[in-house]
């Protein structure tokens, strides 16, 4: 994508709705959230990267680019000596105050949900002079990527009901957390309301309870998960329906960036799988 950069100065606001004024086109970027990272290499950004935190991971290219702690502790004189016309954080980001009042212009953008994601997405591609039309064209790219994993479904895989666990405490993704929105988008029910806030701990047995028909796991989470009240009976241990993801698929699941086309094809993939476990007979 050829982007040529505009030479006025512009003015986005920030998740606290605080204007932060970007008077030209950013040249030396640090990130301090991966889903941030993310954002910036698919609107083709990514070489503007000095600084990231220590588990931006993708593309490939950024593996190269200096670690500078993470959201919870990040390296502020690392930071610093980077010289960064723009640093991206998350609103949670300790020290975010202190680099502000060292001088350094600090955008805090945080997607939790598909709303997040877009509202994010445009923000982002603002500050760093990105012209509309090239950032829309890319957007729309992503989300013709999710409808074509919404379509991918059989009629079969629609009827079941998941549960997806996001770490093996164990904490689950509901109905109102980004993963949950890409499976309400799908058509598929969650054993886990919105109601429940987006990521709730849960007991194990009342999930056993729900008879969950899909579940959806962390690698981390595998070895827990026959030694749980119940779940050595649930359908879906018994039926092989069970997706285990690998790290860098769950990455790809929970960060609410560009990639959520990649995310919902992984969970429209589980799901056919699935169903045609039923379908077939292995398990009814």
């Amino acid at each position: 994508m050829g982007i040529l950069q505009p030479a006025h100065a512009v003015t986005v606001l920030d998740d606290r709705q605080q204007k932060v004024q970007i008077a030209q086109a950013p040249q030396r970027i640090v990130s301090l959230l991966p889903s941030l990272t993310e954002t910036v290499c698919a609107l083709n950004q990514c070489h503007k990267l000095v600084g990231l935190d220590r588990y931006s991971n993708w593309p490939e290219s950024v593996k190269s680019v200096p670690h500078v702690g993470g959201g919870l502790d990040p390296n502020i004189e690392s930071i610093v000596a980077l010289k960064p016309d723009l640093v991206l954080a998350a609103g949670s980001t300790r020290g975010a105050d202190r680099l502000q009042a060292l001088g350094l212009n600090v955008l805090r953008l945080e997607p939790r949900n598909h709303a997040d994601a877009l509202r994010v997405w445009r923000t982002v591609a603002q500050a760093l002079h990105v012209p509309v039309a090239d950032s829309d064209r890319v957007w729309q790219g992503i989300q013709a990527g999710v409808q074509a994993a919404v379509q991918s479904l059989s009629p079969a895989a629609r009827q079941q009901r998941v549960y997806f666990e996001v770490s093996p405490a164990p904490y689950g993704a509901s109905e109102s957390s980004f993963m949950g929105e890409t499976l309400t988008r799908m058509g598929v029910a969650n054993i886990l309301p919105a109601s429940m806030g987006p990521f709730p701990q849960v007991n194990p047995e009342w999930v056993a309870q729900a008879r969950p028909d899909v579940i959806m796991a962390g690698d981390s989470s595998r070895a827990s998960m026959l030694k749980r009240p119940g779940w050595g009976r649930l359908r879906a241990m018994q039926g092989q329906r069970l997706c285990v993801f690998k790290p860098d698929e769950s990455d790809m699941l929970v960060r609410a960036g560009p990639r959520m086309a990649e995310g919902a094809q992984l969970m429209a993939d589980c799901l056919n799988r699935a169903a045609a476990q039923v379908d077939t007979g292995v398990q009814r």
